[in-house]
């Protein structure tokens, strides 16, 4: 088990689960996602729905390429882009993906003149996670395993951990109202099991395991794209030192995160309340004592 580390951003511990009081606990698990070995299968959509028993969420075309589930949401806890990306000369990049068929499913691929991009998005399952700190009921928590649950039998649907979020995760379900999200499958992770959408994954996209070692393997894999020249990739979610502490959940992008749908500059939207409600305290003081010596001030 890794030592916790003291974290600059908050004064707070970088191991999640310890900081919530787990004195003895596995070590994190996570997942690293990279995006330029998904073909866009949407393999881990359907498992996660047919595990968790998630509603479906439509299956119409919404005329936003062959994306019919847009975004996550309360039905939708993990969510694959098709992002189609004008460019003026396609030039293929073997990316060590497998081939289907002739055709190289690299980082060009399609029609002449079009980058297709796939990427397979999931809650972050941040560090330091905002949800949680809104939670007036404790329906969010977090588990063993460093990751974030949200438990709907507790949920009273207030909503607060919905703007929380600076990723845009979590959603009320309208039919009754309460919060739902990704849970890393955690009933599976008690089992010792890998979760579902990883599971399911062909090629394998999506890899799961102990956060330090995805951590390691991502760092290995951003290497050798830049050494076969594709310059565009980087890590996002990796870094301990961003605005979140680092996610539980990261990716390998092939170019800028708002292509993807994802802020470039997440912040934790609850990091500033200690010195809010400090300055707050410091106003209320000043006004009851100008109110005092008002009050004082007409007695005499």
């Amino acid at each position: 088990m890794s030592t916790p580390v003291e974290s600059s951003l908050w004064g707070r511990l970088d191991d999640p689960a310890a900081d919530a009081g787990y004195a003895d606990h596995p070590k994190r698990k996570g997942f690293f996602t990279d995006t330029s070995v998904c073909i866009g299968c949407k393999a881990c959509e359907v498992a996660c729905k047919e595990w968790n028993q998630v509603p479906d969420d439509g299956f119409l075309l919404t005329g936003m390429s062959y994306d019919n589930s847009q975004q996550l949401g309360a039905s939708t806890w993990r969510h694959v882009a098709f992002v189609e990306k004008p460019i003026d000369v396609p030039a293929p990049v073997d990316l060590g993906m497998p081939t289907i068929g002739s055709e190289d499913q690299g980082a060009v691929s399609g029609d002449a003149g079009v980058r297709w991009l796939m990427s397979s998005d999931v809650c972050k399952h941040c560090t330091h996670a905002a949800c949680l700190d809104v939670c007036p009921t404790g329906a969010l928590f977090r588990t063993e395993f460093g990751t974030v649950v949200v438990q709907p039998d507790v949920c009273n649907g207030c909503g607060y951990c919905v703007p929380a979020c600076p990723y845009g995760v979590i959603d009320l379900r309208k039919e009754d109202g309460r919060a739902f999200k990704c849970t890393l499958c955690y009933d599976r992770l008690k089992d010792d099991q890998t979760p579902a959408c990883a599971q399911a994954c062909p090629t394998e996209s999506i890899q799961f395991g102990d956060l330090d070692e995805l951590h390691e393997r991502a760092d290995r894999r951003l290497a050798e794209l830049h050494e076969k020249g594709v310059d565009v990739a980087r890590l996002y979610g990796r870094d301990p030192e961003d605005g979140v502490g680092g996610d539980g959940a990261f990716f390998l992008l092939l170019d800028e995160p708002e292509v993807y749908g994802l802020p470039p500059d997440p912040v934790v939207t609850t990091r500033d309340i200690g010195s809010i409600w400090k300055h707050v305290g410091a106003a209320a003081g000043a006004l009851v004592a100008v109110g005092v010596a008002s009050f004082l001030g007409r007695r005499r």
